[in-house]
């Protein structure tokens, strides 16, 4: 008997190397793959404007690199006894306004110079509802905690978010003939957004992807919302606030986003390299101990020898923490 869907996932075309530079932006869901794909030393850069829900907002930031846009001071304001920026995560804000306008222009030159060199743009999106200041209608990313009343909240048309997207694209493309773009949807659930309202923004944001993925022969989509809502299915999955995905539910996603997005060749090392990860977070009771002493021994050994096999790996961390005998 069958108790569960299956879900038939195209491999991409050009799947994901070692060898490629790999821009995620978009929703938590998006660090999420981040870091499993920092854990296996992937060359990455995740969210350089921080964690972003909405499709315009995921668009803004990709033209701002694009465009080489540096912030000036007078794009902060003072709130909550913070300078924070209307584009920014509140990762970006700051007591003292000169280290997050200093911060903020760090990671757009960063994300400036990878856009360009990029393999890979992959775009989480988590949200089609969009906050507008009141006071000038421009769109917001983060409310960073401002009164309600500042803003009106808007559920964003289908077609406003593939106009957006799309217009967004073909800038990377000129920008970048090589890049590729992968979008996938967050399986988080906004359910302050209201159950029924949560739906009708994710299926906004679904028809969005499918027609741009239509459109353009380099944009593609991975199934992670459909993996976690219709195949695991089960509360099980989740955390205990029941709306974003657990451990085991994160873990299911990055297995079948292995199998289908990531070159089968590569596998093998990035099976060595969690080998190594896991070592690494070993903690001995007894560190002193001439076994405990070995054991780091031989791991620094085999992180040298892959390194030595491996060049476009970078395990220098882990070999000196291996080294350490302290």
């Amino acid at each position: 008997m069958q108790f569960s869907l299956s879900l038939d996932i195209p491999s991409l075309p050009r799947p994901l190397l070692y060898s490629d530079n790999i821009l995620l932006i978009g929703s938590c869901f998006t660090e999420h793959i981040s870091d499993r794909l920092q854990q296996h030393k992937f060359n990455v850069l995740s969210n350089p404007h921080g964690i972003l829900f909405n499709p315009l907002s995921v668009a803004d930031s990709l033209n701002s690199y694009l465009g080489n846009k540096q912030y000036q001071a007078s794009d902060l304001f003072y709130l909550n006894e913070l300078w924070n920026s209307w584009d920014h995560h509140t990762r970006f804000s700051n007591i003292d306004m000169a280290a997050a306008f200093k911060t903020i222009n760090e990671s757009q030159q960063s994300a400036s110079v990878f856009i360009r060199k990029a393999d890979w743009v992959i775009i989480t999106l988590g949200s089609a509802f969009q906050y507008y200041l009141k006071e000038t209608n421009a769109p917001v990313a983060n409310n960073h905690r401002a009164p309600a009343q500042w803003f009106e909240k808007r559920l964003l048309e289908t077609s406003e978010i593939i106009h957006a997207l799309d217009a967004t694209i073909l800038k990377l493309k000129e920008a970048n003939s090589f890049a590729q773009v992968l979008f996938t949807i967050s399986p988080v659930r906004h359910i302050r957004d209201g159950v029924i309202e949560n739906n009708r923004s994710k299926a906004r944001l679904i028809e969005a992807v499918h027609t741009l993925c239509a459109k353009h022969e380099k944009a593609h989509y991975f199934p992670a919302y459909e993996l976690v809502i219709d195949i695991l299915r089960d509360y099980r999955f989740y955390d205990v606030d029941m709306v974003h995905p657990n451990y085991m539910g994160t873990s299911y996603v990055w297995e079948q986003f292995t199998k289908s997005c990531i070159d089968p060749a590569i596998i093998e090392i990035m099976e060595q390299v969690q080998d190594i990860n896991t070592a690494r977070s070993h903690r001995s009771r007894f560190p002193e101990t001439e076994a405990h002493k070995k054991f780091k021994t031989t791991y620094a050994a085999k992180a040298l020898a892959m390194m030595n096999k491996y060049p476009f790996l970078d395990l220098g961390e882990e070999v000196k923490y291996f080294e350490d005998r302290n």
